[in-house]
């Protein structure tokens, strides 16, 4: 099969035939078996997702995140006051929440936004801020002394990379602010996220360019599959995705991803981080839940199994279920960066074999797809950015796959299956 125009890299086939490993992870990471994700704004989300028994808190100035100012600056605000341990909050009906002394809190690990986004509150010279450096700038110069003082450090998630060079320019400005505030260098610990699909080429080279800074991988679905659309939206309906309702982790071309990626982190001594469950338990509705912590206790005893070291959830009652599956797989083990999956060999034809993951395409998901791409951008434009629709915490990846699944299927003139209708702007 013909790869289209994506393969790995000949130009780096050196960084990944030879021998090399990240930094070893400082000791209040070692151990990521279940990380809770969730803005950092308002501060009632950050004190439930700190207190929340998960091991890491992915803060979230990104996808979770409405970018309206207030919700930056709060964000950053919020993180200071936790990283000083001040961090409270008495809701309007007087209901107080504040930091838990009984039980130790997540490490935080902070998600600023993707270089591809301009933050145009602030001007450098007259242009443009990018949204990468201050969201960065602002966390790291407020928080990284508190961080360091508390046995834990500036830790960040870094979205949406498509290239190595992408990794290479956040290594140069990690080197720069760490010598710019006299912090030690490789002090900063970076896990990126893998989710485009010409970073899923790169995996090696991100990992190389981020070495000294480096602490892992994460394989997040939605965005991997929003950026296959996009990626090859040129390329004919070889690349149309079935309804994303049906593409499953199990779907081989995801099995291809997922393998490779832990394979690759393990055998360079970093952490490789599942994907997202994004359940909302519903209390009226306990059968409908039921089924929904089935399906997620599955998910995550398949990532424990195939080797990788934590998952993330979006609601504290499923840190548990993603606890004890860990728990069963790791035992006392912090990880299991020493399995190193030597079993494992995908191809670039693996990585883009979109037919695997199915081909049927409904007008009841089309329906679907636009109910969370309008809901989602009306509640997201009045500042809110983790969304609960159907049961579901949606983030602005979800709405990002649900809006341009729609627009491949109008593309290539989609004949929706249980209808019979042709996908169409007039439909």
């Amino acid at each position: 099969a013909s790869t289209g125009s994506l393969d790995f890299l000949p130009e780096t086939r050196e960084i990944r035939e030879s021998e090399w490993t990240v930094a070893p992870a400082p000791p209040a990471l070692q151990d990521r078996r279940v990380e809770m994700t969730g803005p950092a704004s308002p501060a009632k989300m950050a004190i439930n997702a700190l207190n929340s028994g998960a091991k890491v808190w992915l803060a979230d100035l990104e996808d979770a995140s409405s970018p309206t100012w207030h919700n930056q600056v709060d964000g950053v605000l919020n993180l200071r006051d936790a990283a000083r341990g001040t961090l409270g909050f008495t809701s309007p009906e007087g209901k107080q929440y504040a930091l838990r002394q009984d039980a130790p809190l997540a490490v935080v690990v902070t998600r600023p936004r993707g270089w591809h986004l301009p933050e145009h509150n602030v001007t450098v010279d007259g242009q443009t801020a990018s949204a990468a450096l201050v969201d960065f700038g602002l966390h790291f110069f407020h928080t990284a002394g508190l961080l360091l003082a508390n046995g834990h450090g500036p830790y960040y998630y870094l979205p949406k990379l498509e290239s190595h060079l992408e990794a290479r320019l956040w290594n140069d400005v990690f080197t720069f602010a760490e010598e710019h505030l006299g912090i030690e260098h490789g002090t900063v610990r970076a896990t990126v996220l893998i989710e485009t699909i010409p970073a899923a080429f790169q995996m090696e080279e991100i990992l190389y360019e981020l070495r000294e800074h480096a602490s892992g991988l994460n394989a997040g679905r939605w965005d991997y599959l929003f950026s296959i659309i996009k990626y090859f939206r040129d390329a004919g309906e070889r690349f149309v995705l079935a309804d994303r309702s049906t593409i499953t982790m199990t779907a081989p071309l995801m099995r291809a991803y997922t393998e490779l990626l832990v394979q690759t982190c393990h055998r360079r001594g970093a952490f490789a981080m599942g994907g997202m469950a994004a359940v909302i338990p519903n209390r009226r509705d306990p059968e409908a839940t039921e089924a929904a912590f089935a399906k997620v206790r599955a998910d995550k005893t398949r990532e424990a199994e195939d080797g990788f070291d934590g998952s993330w959830v979006a609601h504290p009652d499923l840190v548990p279920t993603c606890r004890e599956v860990f728990d069963g797989v790791l035992g006392a083990k912090p990880n299991q960066v020493d399995r190193l999956r030597e079993d494992v060999q995908v191809s670039a034809e693996q990585l883009l074999d979109v037919p695997s993951a199915g081909r049927v395409s409904t007008q009841q998901e089309l329906a679907a797809n636009l109910y969370v791409a309008i809901r989602y951008t009306a509640v997201w434009l009045s500042g809110n950015g983790a969304v609960a629709i159907h049961n579901l915490m949606e983030d602005a990846a979800t709405a990002e796959i649900s809006r341009s699944q729609i627009w491949q299927q109008i593309r290539n003139g989609v004949v929706y299956e249980d209808t019979g209708n042709t996908a169409t702007r007039e439909l």
